[in-house]
């Protein structure tokens, strides 16, 4: 899901980076939060690029999720959310770059990621 004219960052990309990429998608927002901990992990660039996108992401579809949730509308955005995850998940273990329109662009203005 890149966006035209958007180069992704160049990176050396490991099984281990594919897996813990994954696993932030996957079960966000708690493991981004573990993998920004773990000092050998944010400092691969891959990781802390998905653990970022995973974080932000799934935090904004918790919150709408739950504020609109006493409409029809909360429940399919959080089973939207829910989708959306695991296939970024699914990208991000095949080594893909997960661009989001706006939550990406938010985070490397604010240099969270390069």
């Amino acid at each position: 899901m890149q966006q035209p004219g958007m180069v992704p960052p160049v990176m050396d990309i490991t099984d281990d980076d594919k897996l813990w990429s994954l696993l932030s998608w996957i079960f966000a927002p708690l493991v981004p939060v573990i993998v920004l901990l773990l000092e050998d992990k944010k400092n691969r660039p891959f990781i802390k690029y998905n653990a970022i996108n995973a974080l932000i992401f799934s935090l904004i579809a918790y919150i709408l999720g739950t504020v609109l949730s006493f409409i029809i509308i909360g429940c399919v955005i959080a089973v939207a959310g829910l989708i959306y995850q695991i296939y970024a998940g699914i990208q991000a273990y095949n080594g893909k770059t997960v661009v989001i329109p706006f939550i990406t662009d938010f985070a490397k203005k604010q240099n969270w990621i390069a």
